[in-house]
This record gives C-alpha cells, structure tokens and sequence, in this order.
C-alpha cells in the first residue's frame, strides 16, 4: 500500500515570510515620501472641470481597479514565494506486503510444439499482467532444461523475456522459404534445451522435474505453482516418466496447470488423457492450451490459493516538488510586470 501526499518541509516559514511582507508594506505605507509644500504645487487656473470628464472618470476607474489587481497580485507573490521557502515536497509512505507465490512456467520448445508455442508465451503474458507481486520464472525444454530467467518479481524484466521468446519462437518450421536470421534467433533461444542424444525429444517427465525443483527457498511457506505447456509427445527414454515427475511436484506442494496443444499429425487420444490424468489427479488443472478462458482461470485459481504474506518495513521516499507551487510565484511576478506596463501607457 502507498500512501502520498504533498506537505512542506518547514511550514512555519510560511507565516514568517507573509508576516516580514505585511510588516514591510506597513512601513512603506507610512515612510513614504512627505507631501509636497504647498509653495511647491503649480495650480493651473481653469482645471477643475478636468475631474468631472468621462475620460478622466474612467481612467480613475482603471487606475483604482490596477491597483486593487496589484495587490492580489503582490499577495500570491508573497505566498508562492513564502511557500517555496518552506519547501514542498511529496512523501511517499510505502507499506509493502510481499507476496509469497511462486511460478514457475514450462514451456515445451520441441519441434512439435514450435508452431503453438508463440501463442502459448503470449497467454504466459497474459497470465502475468494479472499478477501483483509473484515471482515468476521461465524454464523451457526439449531433450533438456534451460532457465531463461529465475524466480523475479522484476515484471519490467518478465515482459521483456516474454515478448523476446514470442519472437523468437515465431517460425515456421515447415515454411519452404524462411528468414535465416529468424532461424538464428529461434536457434539462440532453444539452445541448451537439446542433449547429444538426437534420438530423444519432448523429455516431457524431466522438463516438469526441472520445473518442480526450480523453486528456491523451501524451508519457507510459499505457495508454488507450475504452468506447464505441451503436446506430451514423448520420443526417448526420460529420467522421469510424466506420472513421476506430477508425484514430484505434489510431494513439494507444487499445483500443477496444464495447457495441452498438439499438431493433428502428432495428436494422440492417449497422450492427452496421460497428461490431464497426471495434472488433475493431484489436484491440478487441466485446459486446452487455445482455451480463452484458461488464462483468467488460471489467474483465479492462483489468487485462491492460500499464502503467507510477509510485512515489509514501511518507506518513506520524500521527493522535492517545487513546481506544484512554482506557479503561483511565476503567475504573481507576470501579472505585476503585465499590470504595471499596462497601467503606465
């Protein structure tokens, strides 16, 4: 929680400034020049009439209501100038409650995921603009894992990542003709993610291990969760199957959502029912990856779920704000120098 507002650092300047003003007003009044002797005036015979003139009349008019004008004007001077003395400034109490859920997303980079996976990073970005104070992580996998940033609650960071990963996985695979920089950066973003073994692919039980053991601090209450994305597509022998790697996650009090998506080509009725059987057996859910209400669904679920919440110590962040009053001088001092030059002509 943040709590501003704007105060000056040393108010009592302000009644001393306006006080020292009206003093010197006061006696300026009355140490002004003596009158004239009578012997030193030069009457002009036949002048009267001079008084009684529309013109003259009006111009006593203008005159009077200048003056009147010039003393406003010379009293917000004095306050803006009295109120820059006393220092404005705005102060910013922040009382700060940390957050304690994890994510994790987990992503499958596999060949047969790369046509889904820019949509998929897409809904991580969805995901993450509804969160407020998470951390969140990225581990992407093939064959093998890769970290692409770890648990942050630097969400300027997050969206960069994110956005860079659509780009990046924005290939078409199967295009006759392709941008060989495209390739390049689709190439630099999964790499790591690919063993020696090129008979293995889609290690989807390890991918989910590596997810399950990416969270830190686990002597802590945190509430944990892992978004995982993939066809379940498996070629190879993995360390942990699918059913291990769910076991894992439960057994560190890690829920589980599961976005499927499969190419037709590699579609498998069985596939599908492996995973889903695998997330929702332990609690976890299960949608389809082009689901549009998986995301806010999701987000729900995550904001349900029950975590601790860590006070911070409260901040004070006090920053100078002179141009909240500067105005009120700067509009004094204008309208005099305007109002004189105009009443001189």
């Amino acid at each position: 929680m943040v709590i501003t507002d704007i105060v000056v650092e040393r108010p009592w300047l302000v009644p001393v400034v306006l006080g020292l003003v009206l003093v010197a007003a006061v006696a300026g009044w009355f140490l002004r020049r003596p009158r004239r002797r009578s012997d030193a005036v030069r009457w002009i015979a036949n002048s009267r009439y001079l008084a009684s003139l529309p013109a003259y009349a009006a111009r006593m008019r203008v005159l009077r209501a200048g003056l009147g004008v010039m003393g406003v004007l010379l009293a917000v001077t004095a306050l803006g100038s009295a109120l820059l003395l006393a220092r404005p400034i705005e102060r910013q109490v922040r009382d700060e409650v940390l957050a304690t859920r994890d994510i994790v997303l987990c992503l499958d980079v596999s060949g047969s995921m790369i046509e889904f996976d820019t949509e998929i990073v897409e809904k991580f970005s969805e995901m993450v603009e509804g969160f407020d104070g998470e951390r969140i992580a990225l581990s992407v996998w093939n064959s093998t894992s890769r970290t692409v940033f770890p648990l942050t609650d630097d969400y300027d960071l997050v969206r960069d990542e994110l956005d860079a990963a659509a780009e990046a996985l924005d290939v078409d695979l199967d295009a006759v003709l392709y941008d060989p920089d495209d390739l390049a950066e689709l190439e630099e973003f999964i790499a790591g993610t690919v063993s020696l073994d090129q008979e293995a692919s889609s290690l989807v039980g390890d991918g989910l291990a590596t997810c399950a053991l990416a969270f830190d601090e686990t002597a802590t209450d945190r509430s944990r969760s892992i978004i995982m994305a993939t066809d379940n597509v498996v070629l190879g022998t993995p360390i942990y199957e699918l059913e291990e790697a769910a076991t894992l996650a439960a057994e560190r009090d890690v829920r589980l959502y599961g976005l499927f998506a499969a190419d037709p080509e590699f579609y498998s009725a069985a596939n599908e029912e492996s995973y889903r059987t695998a997330v929702t057996e332990r609690g976890g859910l299960f949608y389809q990856a082009d689901d549009p209400e998986a995301v806010e669904a999701i987000i729900e679920d995550v904001d349900s779920q029950q975590a601790v919440e860590l006070d911070a110590d409260p901040e004070v962040v006090i920053t100078d704000r002179p141009e909240d009053i500067l105005w009120l001088a700067v509009v004094g001092v204008a309208g005099l120098l305007l109002l004189g030059w105009r009443l001189r002509t």
